[in-house]
């Protein structure tokens, strides 16, 4: 008789899992526990899927089979199951087995799999989600293939296995298909596994923004309060689902409330419900949240505060509510949340606090802050900009920023993603999603709480180690616009949202104010633009002359964009015309018109009537054009030219009417200079980098492998072991990264001799952490030419520093002269491996000049990062100095992050200094550090995080 083994019950296998249709799920080990849930869900299960899993008609379960299949010892019979509600919806169970498929134990790595999915519940992906879990419990317990026999008519099962990515056999035997699949993950298996989250996840983001129908629990029975606000904002903006309001102290005779019906529980509401407003104090929620799951609500919008921001307390009810919400399927907006807004004609829906909803527009908004939410709302609506969505998050408990990123990718009414963050749960997912959303549409990211160094209260997640600035250079190296302000992230999706992105950075500037054009001047060459000589309409300047002014520099091919700068006219009784602004206004639409398809940003001094001449579409006043009309798109990005400082081919003409005016010159130039940054990084990213296959030739990947198995042993601290010199030579050795030896010189002898094995010239310097690569203290004394020069060396050194205990002296063969550098890759849990590149000493110590990619880095990454720290033209040339070796120090740096990524196991890698000479790089100096390998939780099956 089979028994439960000692081992303990795995809880890391648990896991929430959003399916395809955007609910949710939770995914667990079956228990002894179970029978009864067993027994209740095979009832369900439909005589044909029984037939399909048992080969044969089975009606139900005898008590054999029950206790068959709730007795596991989770290594060699596992039983996963997946329930909603509580109660089971769908199974998967392996057993190991032997080459001639009977029951075994470790070595044997092969188990036969089979699953059972409620009827209900199928075409829903239970199967596919079950089948990246069980699959990464199997690896864990040393299996490595799966055995299923199906039968040839159980089409969606074969299906699943066919279309999972892995590496697999098919063969027919007696009547039905085996299938074997190799269990380790491959490129495709990932690519599959991660389209699944991305359709799942955005369809959950969907279902909470497109409801037919909204219920707002906690409605006051009298006006004011937050969920009669909520109600009212609902009706106001026109919704086009059923609303109710829902209050448990209505009187039982209430069945209206603002012309909606109304009810004491979602229960009682005889229809369906896709969304649920809670507006309860906080320890109401969870009979809301239960109230809501019996009645089959599909998402919670959770206004209520009183969580994670509160303290301790406050942080177990946050997790307690998501714990409750998921599992009868449900995702949640919030806790501490603003709202939700959906602009689209075919839905208006403001479940949210704004009273005054924005236009529709092509823009999406997620923020993490209702306070950041209700100043980005208003700034928006005040300078004519419509949004597609809008998501306040509060706690972000549940759905984040990255489930917004998975919605927006696809979401053909968006075509800019504005997001205000203050805490990143998932660096390394964001990253991704990021770097793939930006490809196709601009994502734009101010970031609070960049020097707190914890997450703000109410947010519970884990705390990257990784500094602002390395946070920044990861962003943008993932094609996203990083702003420090909301006014900037204003500014930047204004223009992206109704222009079209530059071919180049040439910019022409005219205007009526010589002085205004001269701060335009200086602005764009801050931010790296090449502006021409601005040209002067004069104070004179009527609105025709600005139309054929701009026009004229539309269609000159030596422009990419164009600023046109603009003060009130002043007639000759020395007043303004209050008319001038609109009539500018239409002036510059006209022109804009006339000669499409290179970006215009304005920039005026106190003319009013023109921000908002500007702001209006074709035909009409802001907002949308007509009901059911949806706004214009901008144009595509350009193509990019064959010569990079060359002017691209002409974009597609942006079919948008609106032109984004700004108050200063610096706000329009900064806005378009990062529009030009990023065009030239989605120029880039059409045609990624690579690395080179050459690389290979002086890489020993396996005898790595072996050294740092042999180096960390059983070594369970998290802050690892640092290598030895000779280790760590070996080590970088067998990645064609040859470091220079130092020999020990405690004495002014064993200077002499370790001098004569290098050969002189040579250099003495002290390894004394303290002093360590500072020249500038005596600690390195170079050039010593012969037995003279070093033995008065050492007795220098240790006369003025200290004795050769302290300063531990070594003797190293001088390189070739050149420039000092320093290559870094340190692993961060959260956010991954980053490989770092500056100039040793002040440059990278003092200022900071350090440039910063994600690894695996491409060659066209490092050719990048060498040239993106502000001391780089010192590898140029500098002053008439040689130019030194880049490609090699490219290589170098290809080579480190190949390491990196080749050996989890690797948490920190200096060199230090990298002496870089006009031909060819020395090492002299190199730490790395071992650790078990960070769990990668981007490398496991699909889960929902918690926190």
């Amino acid at each position: 008789m089979e028994t439960p083994s000692d081992h303990a019950y795995p809880g890391h296998w648990e896991a929430d899992v959003v399916l395809r249709d955007g609910g949710t799920a939770r995914i667990r080990p079956i228990t002894t526990a179970d029978a009864e849930r067993l027994v209740n869900f095979y009832e369900q299960v439909s005589d044909e899927s029984k037939y399909y899993r048992f080969f044969a008609p089975y009606p139900r379960l005898s008590d054999r089979d029950v206790h068959r299949f709730t007795h596991h010892d989770y290594v060699d019979r596992v039983g996963l199951a997946v329930t909603v509600g509580g109660e089971f919806i769908a199974t998967v169970r392996y057993d190991r087995i032997d080459e001639r498929g009977l029951p075994a134990t470790a070595p044997a790595d092969e188990a036969e799999v089979a699953f059972l999915v409620q009827d209900a519940h199928q075409g829903r992906g239970v199967a596919s989600a079950l089948l990246e879990h069980i699959a990464a419990v199997a690896r864990e317990r040393g299996i490595r293939r799966f055995a299923a026999e199906v039968l040839p008519a159980n089409n969606k099962m074969i299906k699943v296995f066919r279309d999972a990515g892995y590496t697999q056999k098919r063969s027919f035997e007696d009547g039905s298909v085996r299938l074997t699949l190799d269990l380790e993950p491959t490129a495709e298996s990932l690519a599959v596994q991660r389209g699944r989250e991305q359709r799942a996840e955005a369809r959950s983001v969907q279902r909470l923004l497109t409801p037919g129908s909204v219920a707002v629990v906690g409605t006051g029975r009298v006006p004011g309060g937050v969920g009669r606000t909520v109600l009212r904002n609902l009706l106001d903006a026109g919704f086009t689902g059923r609303v109710y309001a829902v209050n448990h102290a209505f009187a039982e005779d209430l069945r209206a409330l603002d012309g909606v019906p109304a009810f004491r529980s979602v229960e009682l509401i005889g229809d369906p419900v896709d969304l649920a407003v809670l507006a309860v104090p906080a320890g109401q929620v969870p009979e809301a949240v239960a109230d809501c799951g019996r009645h089959g609500v599909r998402g919670l919008v959770v206004l209520s505060a009183g969580y994670a921001e509160s303290g301790p307390e406050g942080l177990e009810r946050q997790r307690e509510l998501v714990r409750q919400a998921r599992s009868y399927g449900m995702r949640i907006i919030g806790p501490n949340a603003f709202g939700i807004i959906n602009t689209a004609e075919a839905v208006r829906l403001n479940a949210s606090l704004a009273p005054q909803p924005p236009d529709q527009g092509r823009i999406g908004l997620f923020t993490q802050s209702g306070a950041i939410g209700i100043a980005l709302l208003s700034g928006l609506y005040r300078r004519g900009a419509g949004l597609s969505s809008f998501i306040s998050a509060g706690n972000r408990a549940d759905v984040s920023g990255n489930d917004i990123l998975q919605y927006w990718y696809e979401d053909p009414d968006t075509d800019v993603a504005l997001l205000y963050l203050e805490s990143i749960g998932n660096p390394r997912k964001f990253t991704r999603l990021a770097r793939r959303t930006a490809a196709l549409k601009p994502v734009v990211v101010v970031k609070g709480a960049r020097h707190s160094g914890s997450a703000p209260p109410g947010h519970a997640v884990p705390v990257t180690r990784i500094p602002d600035a390395t946070v920044s250079a990861l962003l943008r190296q993932a094609g996203v616009i990083r702003v420090d302000t909301v006014t900037e992230l204003v500014d930047a999706g204004l223009l992206l949202a109704s222009q079209p992105l530059p071919a180049g950075p040439r910019v022409a500037i005219l205007g009526n104010s010589e002085s205004l054009g001269l701060l335009t001047y200086d602005a764009c060459l801050t931010e790296g633009l090449r502006p021409s000589p601005p040209r002067d309409l004069t104070t004179a300047a009527t609105p025709e002359d600005f139309r054929a002014g701009l026009a004229m520099a539309l269609s000159d091919p030596a422009f990419d964009a164009v600023v046109v700068t603009a003060i009130p006219y002043v007639g000759k009784t020395g007043t303004t015309d209050p008319a001038n602004g609109g009539a500018l206004g239409t002036a510059l639409r006209e022109a804009v018109a006339s000669a499409p398809g290179k970006p215009v940003a304005v920039v005026h001094v106190e003319i009013d009537g023109l921000a908002e001449a500007l702001a209006a579409v074709e035909g009409g006043a802001r907002g949308p054009a007509a009901p059911g009309t949806p706004p214009p798109r901008p144009a595509s990005a350009p193509n990019a030219p064959a010569d990079p400082t060359a002017p691209a081919e002409p974009p597609a003409p942006a079919s948008s009417g609106r032109i984004p005016a700004y108050p200063a010159a610096e706000r329009a130039v900064r806005a378009l200079a990062e529009a030009v940054r990023y065009a030239q990084w989605r120029r880039q990213s059409a045609e990624p980098g690579k690395v080179p296959e050459s690389l290979d030739d002086a890489i020993d990947e396996s005898a790595a492998a072996a050294l740092i198995d042999r180096l960390l042993g059983d070594t369970a601290d998290p802050h690892g072991v640092p290598l030895g010199a000779a280790d760590t030579r070996e080590l970088l050795g067998l990645y064609g990264i040859p470091v220079r030896p130092t020999l020990p010189a405690a004495g002014p002898d064993d200077a002499v001799a370790a001098a004569d094995r290098l050969g002189y010239p040579v250099a003495l310097k002290t390894t004394a952490p303290h002093l360590r690569h500072r020249s500038d203290l005596g600690g390195v004394r170079l050039d010593l030419a012969d037995e003279a020069q070093l033995r008065l060396a050492h007795h220098e050194l240790t006369e003025t520093l200290g004795g050769p205990a302290e300063l531990r002296p070594v003797v190293q063969a001088m390189a070739p002269r050149g420039v000092d550098t320093v290559v870094r890759a340190a692993i961060d849990a959260a956010a991954g491996a980053v490989l770092s590149f500056g100039l040793a000493g002040a440059p990278s110590e003092l200022l900071g000049d350090l440039a910063h990619r994600l690894v695996p880095a491409t060659d066209r990454d490092v050719a990048e990062q060498i040239r993106s720290i502000r001391s780089a033209p010192l590898l140029f040339g500098w002053r008439g100095s040689a130019p030194v070796d880049t490609p090699a120090l490219e290589e170098l740096l290809l080579r480190v992050s190949r390491l990196v990524d080749d050996h989890p196991e690797i948490v920190s890698v200096t060199l230090e200094p990298v002496v870089v000479a006009t031909r060819g790089l020395t090492v002299l100096g190199a730490n790395v550090r071992l650790a078990p390998p960070p769990a990668r939780d981007d490398l496991g099956p699909r889960r929902l995080p918690s926190y």
